[in-house]
Order: structure tokens, then sequence, then C-alpha cells
């Protein structure tokens, strides 16, 4: 089976995705694995993607969900926060995908450029290594006997 995981990212703002983008790339070739990656609109669209992605007959091991969402005046932001995050959570507990959810939600650029950059809280990376510890918690229990 390949080693190549999906990053699926969202640029609406693009910067701060790219910031994304390098520390989740640092992490899954220090971990020796190969990436592709696609961008959607925006982060709602990410679950389809990566739905789409497994369904595909590619052989990813896992996915890696980026980009960042900063409140705004109306409610969208709550709904597209939810609704991200619930999509991601379906399709690793109800399809078994492991998927390492890096959408910054923050109040202000400020806050987004200390989650996104790899100097600072590098969430990038973060979610990279979480997918990629899913893959081998799923591993482990692909493996296990009963």
């Amino acid at each position: 089976m390949s080693k190549t995981i999906l990053i699926v990212e969202a640029p609406f703002y693009k910067d701060l995705t790219d910031a994304l983008v390098d520390g989740a790339i640092e992490a899954i070739e220090a971990a020796g694995y190969a990436y592709e990656r696609v961008d959607v609109p925006g982060v709602l669209e990410i679950p389809t993607a990566i739905g789409y992605a497994a369904e595909s007959g590619r052989e990813y091991l896992g996915y890696v969900a980026l980009g960042v969402v900063i409140r705004g005046e109306t409610t969208h932001y709550d709904t597209v926060c939810a609704e991200s995050a619930r999509g991601i959570m379906d399709l690793g507990v109800q399809r078994g995908l492991a998927v390492g959810n890096g959408i910054q939600t923050v109040e202000n650029h400020d806050q987004a450029w200390a989650r996104c950059n790899k100097s600072d809280k590098n969430k990038g990376g973060g979610a990279a290594k979480a997918c990629l510890r899913l893959i081998e918690i799923r591993k482990q229990m692909s493996g296990a006997v009963t």
C-alpha cells in the first residue's frame, strides 16, 4: 500500500493556509510519508473532498484538513466551524478514515498567525502528526487478536 497522505486545504486565507501546509509537509516528510495536495473553495468543502478521495480508488493512508476561519460580523462563522468539524469527525468515526483536523477557528488574524506559523503553535504540523498517529492506531487495532 502507498505511504501517501492527502492534504486537503481551503486557501481562503492563502498566506495562513500556506503556513499550515508548510508545517504539515514537514511532519509528513519527517515520518517518511509522501503527500499529495488538493485545494477546495472553503473549509465546508473539505469533508466532501476527503470523502471523494477515499472513494477514488487511490491508496491514501490518511488525510490532513487545513484551513482558517476567522470570526466575522455574522453567525456564518459558527455554522462553518461546527459543520466542518462535524463532517471531519463523521469521516473518522463512521468511515474509519485517519483525518487530522487542522482547521483553525479563530477570532482574528493575530490568533491565526500564532496557530499557523511553524515557529509558534504549528497547528499544521500538529494535524499531520494526529493523522499519522491515527494511521498507527488503525494498524495496531487491525492486527489485534481478541
